[in-house]
């Protein structure tokens, strides 16, 4: 009796072993796996980084924050229907800015902080115009239709949705710009259908007919004011 409850014992001692090797080995591979999931998270943070996602993901971020505070510092009429949408934007970017690695609510701001135009100038009326052309020709924005406007501005997205169009703080609604990636050369011609923190910040579809594989910013840009 007393050599079947040894035996006993010692078989019990070896299953605990083995119980402990076993976790052992499986906290191991729990903790490789975590490591190579870091790993992979790391490398593709900082291929978002060097591919020049991010910064072009915090300009468009920061063009539409600037554009949220100027329409609070200086409402009008349409400014809260404005700021909603704007704001709907700026979650949209931070979604991407999370999926691409980036930092998020990360943003940068690549012009000087613009005048909101009026309800005149955003309906394309005669006055709206005239401040429209002023505001630009002080700024060295607009010019004659055929000309090269926005002199040394880069170009991002807005994150918004829908047709190919453009938005703006130097043009009126109606005007057309084309934009020229020089560092691809392609090409977009688009209408100018809202205001904006930049010279010209086109939506997701315009930008996708001008964008260079990954990046969200377009460093060597040409503008134009085609009517």
């Amino acid at each position: 009796m007393s050599r079947r409850r040894t035996l006993g014992t010692k078989k019990k001692i070896a299953l605990l072993v083995g119980a402990a090797t076993v976790a052992g080995g499986g906290a191991f591979v729990m903790a490789n796996a975590s490591n190579a999931a870091q790993t992979t998270q790391d490398a593709r943070t900082k291929a978002a980084q060097d591919s020049g996602v991010c910064q072009g993901l915090a300009t468009a971020l920061g063009n539409n924050q600037r554009f949220i505070e100027g329409q609070r510092a200086n409402p009008d009429a349409q400014s809260q229907a404005r700021i909603e949408n704007r704001e709907a934007v700026v979650a949209e970017i931070e979604r991407k800015q999370a999926a691409s690695g980036c930092a998020v609510g990360e943003s940068a701001q690549d012009s000087p902080t613009p005048q909101p135009p009026q309800a005149g100038q955003e309906a394309g009326q005669d006055t709206g115009d005239q401040t429209g052309d002023q505001a630009g020709d002080q700024a060295g924005g607009a010019g004659q239709a055929g000309e090269q406007v926005c002199t040394g501005s880069t170009v991002t997205l807005s994150g918004e949705g829908g047709a190919p169009a453009a938005s703006s703080n130097q043009f009126p609604v109606g005007t057309r710009l084309r934009v020229t990636n020089l560092d691809n050369d392609k090409s977009t011609t688009v209408e100018v259908n809202s205001v904006s923190g930049s010279c010209a910040l086109l939506n997701n579809a315009a930008f996708e007919q001008v964008r260079e594989e990954g990046k969200f910013l377009i460093r060597r840009a040409l503008i134009e004011k085609v009517g």
